[in-house]
């Protein structure tokens, strides 16, 4: 087992700051904003010589009692209890508070070696500034500066110095284990999902659209397998998102769907389908993505109101025909296994293996079955199929005159590939490769030429010829013409 060290403090101390730091990463968001982070957040130290587990926490508020800051305190509390060392970041520019007084009487009650941090040091006398966290009684304070660096190293050495070198340790790998993101609007249930998914309180829960401010990358072993889990901000229209901390939030939330192999698109049944969802889905089908629909708060409702809502997925996301709907309730965790059976077939559809071979029967099966419509006079014919990609899966067809297939045609065959192979839950893409013209004479390249160049070139060249020839048509038109009208003109008699 790695050691796991534990950032805590008050609000905007910069924990997140150094989080990263440790890390090496941009995972934690990390902006001049109190109570930023909220959720615990795991990540790889990479900042000693020893392989460490760093654990980021919100503000800590002890003498919360109520509110979004009272469960900030109790996913902080939480994660005290699975450290191995806490760091106790506070403030060196604005001095010792009443607040890191008491979050050092709690401390203290952990049993926990804790350092204690004294950060946004750089430019200052280290030893005036650190003098008066002498009070808090937590040893000799360490001055830092995690945005620049100074004094990190030496935080992490000695806060691994206790724990032996774990010569044993498997390399750190990222794991094949398929990426699930939860995705959806505020306040649907994501965050509720994800803690009946893991079995436990990992992240914030709260009635309030917006709790969850970044993207939380969770491990999970269901059934033999292994998973990562991420919980990401709810997305609102872009017209409602004003403030910058929830545009960022946004901004991660795309990236963990660009990142993630599955995404489970949460819709809230109480209020209907909304624009947003298909916004969203519309979103996760532009990126590829393995996709499967969880319908939540479905226990709440009446069967006519059952009936009304079944009719909008029907109008309104017909186009996610290849994906699966299951409607259940993540409050009382009804439905939720054959949620993950869906998961496991989309992931397994996405990365399917297709053969050459039979993905050409299949092609030539369907040619038969209906031809390509003919487009400007010619019949585009289409020769061969072989895949070109995974996840999502991409056919490619090579044949002639391919610019002429129409839109229509491209998703029958879309359609018959997804039905011959069973690819359900993922979006397939097909893709139409021009092949060459072996009694053409190939395009000679200018040296440091691309291709695009090159047709441009030939094109102007093509033109310009046009342009000579009619204008030499309209030259000899233009001679015969006059030839013709001095022939018909009457000579003049020769004087005797």
């Amino acid at each position: 087992m790695l050691p796991t060290i534990v950032l805590v403090g008050r609000p905007n101390v910069g924990k997140s700051t150094l989080f990263n730091r440790l890390t090496k990463s941009r995972d934690a968001l990390v902006a001049d904003l109190p109570g930023l982070t909220r959720d615990r957040h795991y990540g790889r130290g990479v900042g000693g010589d020893k392989p460490f587990l760093v654990v980021d926490t919100g503000g800590f508020e002890p003498t919360a009692e109520s509110g979004i800051m009272k469960e900030m305190a109790r996913q902080t509390l939480l994660a005290i209890d699975e450290a191995d060392v806490i760091i106790f970041v506070v403030d060196g520019r604005q001095g010792v508070s009443p607040q890191d007084k008491v979050i050092a009487n709690r401390l203290r009650k952990s049993q926990r070696p804790v350092l204690l941090a004294v950060n946004k040091t750089e430019g200052m006398q280290r030893a005036v500034v650190s003098a008066e966290f002498h009070e808090l009684g937590l040893g000799d304070p360490l001055s830092i500066s995690s945005a620049h660096g100074e004094g990190v190293r030496d935080l992490v050495e000695l806060a691994l110095e206790p724990f032996a070198d774990p010569a044993d340790a498997a390399p750190f790998n990222e794991e094949d284990a398929p990426k699930v993101a939860i995705v959806g609007r505020p306040n649907v249930g994501k965050s509720t999902l994800v803690n009946a998914l893991l079995g436990e309180e990992r992240v914030i829960a709260f009635d309030q659209p917006g709790t969850t401010r970044d993207s939380i990358y969770i491990d999970l072993e269901k059934n033999g397998k292994h998973y990562t889990i991420i919980d990401t901000a709810g997305v609102r229209k872009r017209g409602k998102v004003f403030e910058a901390i929830e545009k960022f939030s946004v901004i991660k939330t795309i990236q963990a769907i660009e990142e993630a192999n599955v995404a489970i698109l949460v819709v809230d049944a109480q209020e209907g389908i909304t624009e947003q969802d298909a916004h969203v889905a519309a979103y996760i089908l532009e990126t590829g993505r393995a996709l499967v629909v969880a319908i939540n708060k479905w226990d709440g409702l009446k069967e006519d109101e059952r009936d009304w809502i079944k009719r909008e997925i029907d109008r309104k996301l017909q186009f996610l025909d290849f994906a699966k709907f299951h409607y259940i309730s993540a409050l009382r965790k009804k439905g939720l296994p054959e949620l993950f059976t869906s998961v496991d077939g989309a992931y397994k559809a996405a990365m399917a293996k297709l053969s050459t071979p039979q993905l050409t029967r299949v092609l030539i099966d369907a040619i038969a079955q209906h031809q390509p419509p003919i487009s400007k006079g010619i019949r585009p014919k289409l020769r061969y199929a072989h895949q070109g990609g995974s996840n999502p899966p991409i056919v490619v067809i090579h044949g002639n005159h391919v610019d002429g297939v129409k839109d229509t045609y491209k998703r029958f065959l879309e359609g018959v590939f997804r039905k011959t192979f069973q690819l359900t839950g993922t979006p397939l893409r097909v893709q139409f490769n021009q092949g060459d013209n072996p009694f053409s004479e190939p395009d000679k390249r200018v040296q440091g030429e691309g291709i695009v160049s090159m047709r441009r070139r030939k094109t102007a060249q093509r033109a310009e010829l046009n342009a000579r020839k009619n204008d030499e048509v309209k030259q000899g038109k233009h001679k015969a013409s006059g030839l013709e009208i001095a022939k018909r003109a009457p000579k003049k008699k020769k004087s005797s």
